[in-house]
C-alpha cells in the first residue's frame, strides 16, 4: 500500500516538468552532456575547454561495487504474474544520457548511474533479475507503450499529457539550478537576481519557460531582464562561463552538481524547484492501468526505509533530491 505525498499542482502538470514541447512524453529535460572525465558522449571531451577539470569524488568507474538488496516475499507478491513468471524485470533507460543518472562508465562498456542503481535494488526487492535495455529520449513512450519494457527510468517528471498513457511511482525531487564560476561576485537564485546578468539554458526546455517568466516580472517591475542564450552543447556552455562571456547556467541539479564536482571552477547556485513555483516529481513510469507500479512503489518505500535508496542517492550525490515516500500517480489519482 502506498503513501502520500502532497499532491502536484495542475500548473505544474500542464508545464509538463522540463519537457521539449516538441517530444512532450520523452525525458524530464533535454540531455545534458556527461561531464568532464565521466562517462562518453560526443561531448564529454570537450567540456574540459572550460578549463579546471578535477577528478571528482563520483566514481565513474565500470568496476565500481553495485549497491544490492535483498527480496521481500510479500512485496513480491504484488508483481504481475506475467511479470513474475519470468524471473526479470526489462527496464528501458537512456545510458548516453546525463551523468549521473545514466552514463556509459569510463570503460565505455559499462552503464552506470543512479537512475540504474535505483532500478537494480526495486529488482532486487521485487525478486526480480534487471534487464537493462536502452533506449533514447524521444522514443521511450512508443517503445512503452508496444511492450518492449515493463518500465523506463530516465529522469522522467509527471505531467498531464504523460499521466494520459502513463502511470508512475515517484522516486525523486526534481530539481534545477544555476553553475556560475567559482567565488562568483553574485548569487543566482531567483528573478531579481538574474536582472541584467547573462545567462545560458537549454532551448525549449521548462526551465527556459521560468526564466521568460522571471524576465517578464522584471520588466513589469521597470528592470533589466536576463539576457538568455541557448549553446548547442554543453562543452560550449562550460566554454563560455569559463571565458566570462555568460554569468550563469540553468540546468537540471543533478547534471550541474556532477560538473561541479569534477571541475575546480565552477560552483552550484540557487536550487529551484523544476516545477517553479510548485513541485513536480521524477517517477519510474509504466504503462497506464499497469499493476507493476502498485508493487514498484511498495519496493521503493521498502527500500526508503532500510536506508539502501539512500545509499544509492548518497553515492551519486543527490541526497538533496531524495523523497521519504513513493507514491503511485494516475490519471485518476495525479
Amino acid at each position: 500500500m502506498t503513501r502520500t505525498l502532497p499532491s502536484i499542482s495542475r500548473r505544474t502538470l500542464a508545464l509538463g516538468g522540463l519537457a521539449l514541447p516538441v517530444v512532450a512524453l520523452a525525458a524530464c529535460s533535454d540531455p545534458v552532456a556527461t561531464a568532464t572525465g565521466g562517462g562518453s558522449g560526443s561531448d564529454a571531451g570537450g567540456a574540459s575547454d572550460g578549463g579546471g577539470a578535477t577528478g571528482g569524488s563520483i566514481d565513474t568507474s565500470g568496476t565500481q561495487e553495485l549497491i544490492r538488496s535483498t527480496a521481500d516475499d510479500a512485496i513480491a507478491a504484488l508483481v504481475p504474474k506475467e511479470i513474475a513468471d519470468t524471473g526479470k524485470v526489462r527496464v528501458g533507460t537512456n545510458g548516453s544520457g546525463s551523468a549521473p543518472l545514466a552514463f556509459l562508465a569510463d570503460d565505455n562498456t559499462t552503464y552506470i548511474g543512479s537512475e540504474i542503481d535505483i532500478a537494480r535494488i526495486v529488482a532486487d526487492k521485487l525478486g526480480l533479475e534487471m534487464e537493462l535495455l536502452q533506449t533514447t529520449w524521444e522514443n521511450w513512450p512508443l517503445k512503452l507503450e508496444a511492450g518492449e519494457f515493463d518500465v523506463v527510468h530516465s529522469n522522467i517528471g509527471i505531467n498531464a499529457e504523460r499521466l494520459e498513457k502513463f502511470d508512475f511511482a515517484s522516486y525523486r525531487a526534481a530539481f534545477m539550478a544555476f553553475l556560475a564560476k567559482k567565488g562568483a561576485e553574485f548569487q543566482l537564485s531567483d528573478a531579481e537576481s538574474i536582472s541584467g546578468r547573462i545567462i545560458a539554458v537549454g532551448a525549449a526546455t521548462n526551465q527556459e519557460n521560468i526564466l521568460k517568466e522571471w524576465n517578464a516580472q522584471l520588466e513589469k517591475d521597470g528592470k533589466e531582464p536576463a539576457e538568455l542564450k541557448n549553446y548547442s552543447t554543453e562543452a560550449d556552455t562550460l566554454l563560455a562561463l569559463g571565458s566570462g562571456r555568460i554569468d550563469g547556467y540553468l540546468a537540471p541539479f543533478a547534471s550541474v552538481s556532477f560538473v561541479a564536482d569534477r571541475r575546480d571552477d565552477v560552483e552550484v547556485q540557487g536550487k529551484i524547484d523544476a516545477g517553479w513555483p510548485d513541485k513536480t516529481l521524477v517517477a519510474a513510469t509504466f504503462q497506464r492501468g499497469s499493476a507493476l507500479a502498485e508493487a514498484y512503489a511498495a519496493a521503493l518505500n521498502a527500500l526508503i526505509e532500510e536506508g539502501t535508496y539512500a545509499k544509492v542517492l548518497d553515492r551519486w550525490h543527490l541526497t538533496e533530491e531524495a523523497l521519504t515516500e513513493s507514491t503511485v500517480h494516475t490519471k485518476e489519482n495525479p
